[in-house]
């Protein structure tokens, strides 16, 4: 059994899950959670918007989820599942090291969003890694 990838996966669910409560809860959630002043104002007016772009969001990391499960071997085998894989891995891995340069070249727009999403990114993404890495 390849627990990384069952650990990553419902990792990548519960942030799915999470942002699916961030649309229901609104304004406040979508700015304590670091959403940014453009879309905390239009979730505060009703627009549609930030709900479409959160549901969005929530449907590729529930989706990737279920891929991770998929190669741990608890789901049917889905497409393209190394491959998949490796783009997932990727993606989180480079988000959670775009902390550096940004520290590097425009430290004004570091704050405790980016640190603290940074972290929770690379971490997933390590267990993606080591789940990839130990695929049968």
């Amino acid at each position: 059994m390849n627990y990384w990838l069952i650990i990553g996966g419902c990792l990548s669910i519960c942030a799915g899950i999470l942002h699916l409560l961030i649309i229901v809860k609104g304004a406040k959630w979508y700015e304590f959670f670091g959403a940014g002043e453009k879309l905390v104002r239009l979730s505060e007016k009703g627009s549609w918007i930030p709900g479409i772009l959160t549901f969005l969001i929530a449907s590729v990391l529930i989706s990737w989820g279920f891929y991770a499960f998929s190669g741990a071997g608890l789901v049917v085998k889905l497409p393209l599942l190394k491959p998949v894989l490796l783009v997932i891995t990727g993606i989180y891995l480079v988000r959670g090291l775009a902390i550096i340069p940004i520290s590097i070249f425009d430290r004004a727009k570091i704050n405790w969003f980016i640190v603290w999403s940074s972290a929770v990114s690379f971490i997933f993404g390590m267990f993606y890694y080591f789940g990839v890495v130990s695929m049968k």
